[in-house]
C-alpha cells in the first residue's frame, strides 16, 4: 500500500506491478494527480474514489495526500544487476530508519549510484515508508536484498570493485584529501554502531568527512550523501 502522491506517481512510472489506485473524495486536484490518474489509464489500473477515513484506516496515520497504490511486492534485483552497472553500489551495513534509508536511496539516484545492497536481516526494507521518504526514487533503482554482506562485498572485489567504508576511526582518511578509488562500493553502517567488524574487515578503504568539533557526527543519509558526491565528483573530474 503506497502513499504519497510522489511515491505512487513514481511507482507508476516503474517497473512494479499496480493493482488499483485509491483517491480520497476530498483530495486536492493538483498535476500530480492528474498526471497519477493518466498514469492509472496507460497502465489498465482502475481508479476508486474513497473515504478519507477509508484512506487512514487502511495506512495509519501517515500524510497520504488523499492518494494511495495497492501494488504488487518491491521487484528486488540480483546482486548480478548491480555488479556490471555504472556508478557506485552502496552498501547499508543494517541500517533501520526508514527515514535515512529513503533519504539515502534518493541521494544515490541523484548521483547516478548503480544500485543498493540491503542486508535481509535486522535493516530496513522497501516498505511504504521507505518509498515515500525516498520520494519514489526506489522505483528507479535496482536493490538488492543480500543474507551474507560481507561475502557479496568479497564478490564485488572480485568483480573489480575497490570497498569504500564511510566510517571513524584511527585507520580513517578523510575523504575529501583522499584519491578515492573507483569502480567502489560505498559501504555506510548503521546509525550509532557504525560499520560492523566483518564488514568493515573487507573494506580497502575507510574514509570519513571532515566536520566541525562543535557536532559529533551526521547522520547516515547525510554523510553518505556527500560521500556520493565528493565520488562523483572525483569521476568526473577524471574523465
Amino acid at each position: 500500500m503506497l502513499y504519497g502522491r510522489n511515491a505512487v506517481r513514481e511507482a507508476l512510472r516503474g517497473p512494479r506491478a499496480i493493482l488499483r489506485l485509491l483517491l480520497s473524495d476530498n483530495a486536492r486536484p493538483d498535476e500530480r494527480l492528474q498526471e497519477i490518474v493518466a498514469l492509472c489509464s496507460d497502465r489498465g489500473a482502475s481508479v476508486q474514489r474513497v473515504d478519507r477515513a477509508d484512506l487512514d484506516d487502511r495506512v495509519g496515520p501517515v500524510n497520504h495526500q488523499g492518494v494511495v497504490a495497492e501494488t504488487g511486492p518491491y521487484p528486488y534485483a540480483d546482486l548480478a544487476d548491480l555488479a556490471d552497472r555504472a556508478g557506485v553500489v552502496v552498501a547499508l551495513d543494517h541500517l533501520q530508519d526508514p527515514q535515512n534509508v529513503g533519504t539515502l536511496i534518493r541521494s544515490a539516484l541523484a548521483f547516478s549510484a548503480a544500485g543498493i545492497l540491503l542486508p535481509s536481516d535486522r535493516a530496513a526494507e522497501v516498505t511504504p515508508a521507505v518509498v515515500n521518504a525516498s520520494s519514489g526514487a526506489t522505483e528507479h533503482l535496482p536493490i538488492a536484498q543480500v543474507t551474507n554482506l560481507a561475502r557479496e562485498l568479497e564478490r564485488l572485489k572480485e568483480a573489480g570493485r575497490w570497498v569504500v567504508g564511510l566510517d571513524t576511526g584511527s585507520d580513517s582518511v578523510s575523504i575529501t584529501a583522499t584519491r578515492l578509488p573507483q569502480p567502489a562500493v560505498l559501504v555506510v553502517g548503521a546509525e550509532g554502531a557504525g560499520i560492523g567488524r566483518l564488514v568493515r574487515a573487507r573494506c580497502d578503504l575507510i574514509v570519513a568527512i571532515p566536520i566541525s568539533a562543535a557536532i559529533d557526527s551526521l547522520n547516515a543519509a547525510t554523510a553518505a550523501s556527500i560521500a556520493l558526491f565528493e565520488l562523483e565528483r572525483q569521476r568526473l573530474a577524471v574523465e
